[in-house]
C-alpha cells in the first residue's frame, strides 16, 4: 500500500467527517436555539467553515484524481470511479448548492435577517443531506476499493 492512498483516504475520511458532524451534530443544535441565537450562530458557522472546508475539501479532491489516475485499471476501479461520482455530487452540490447561499447568510444582519430566512435554512438543510450523504459515499467507496485492490 502506497503513502497516496492512505494519506488520500485519511483525507476523504476527513472531508466525510466534517460534513457528517455538520450536518447531523451542528445542525440540529442551531435550529434548537431561539431565532435571534440561531441566526448568529448561522452567520458565524458560515464564516468559520467558508475557510475549513475548502483546506479539507481541496485537497480530497485532488487525492481522489490522483488516485483514480494512477491506480490504474486494475481491481477496485469500478470502486474508484463510483467513490468518484459520489464526490463529484459532492462538489456540484457544493458549488450550485449550499456555497451560494452560504455567501447570502455570510451577508445577514443578525439584527435584521431576511423575512425568509427559516426558508433559507430548510432549503440549506435539503441540500447539505445530498452533500454530507455524498461525502460519505464516497468515503466508503474509496475505502472498498482500497481493500479490494490491497486484497
Amino acid at each position: 500500500m502506497n503513502v497516496l492512498l492512505v494519506v488520500h483516504l485519511v483525507l476523504v475520511g476527513v472531508l466525510a467527517g466534517e460534513e457528517f458532524i455538520v450536518r447531523w451534530g451542528v445542525q440540529p443544535a442551531i435550529a434548537a436555539l431561539p431565532d435571534d441565537a440561531h441566526v448568529r450562530t448561522r452567520i458565524a458557522l458560515v464564516r468559520s467553515l467558508k475557510v475549513v472546508v475548502p483546506i479539507v475539501m481541496v485537497p480530497a479532491v485532488l487525492a481522489s484524481v490522483a488516485v483514480l489516475v494512477t491506480a490504474g485499471a486494475g481491481e477496485g476501479l469500478g470502486w474508484r470511479i463510483a467513490a468518484m461520482a459520489a464526490l463529484v455530487v459532492f462538489v456540484l452540490a457544493s458549488f450550485l448548492g449550499t456555497v451560494p447561499i452560504n455567501i447570502g447568510v455570510n451577508d445577514w444582519d443578525p439584527a435584521d435577517p431576511p423575512a425568509d430566512w427559516k426558508d433559507v435554512v430548510r432549503r440549506w438543510e435539503r441540500i447539505d443531506v445530498l452533500r454530507s450523504s455524498a461525502a460519505a459515499v464516497a468515503f466508503v467507496l474509496f475505502t472498498i476499493a482500497l481493500v479490494v485492490t490491497t486484497s
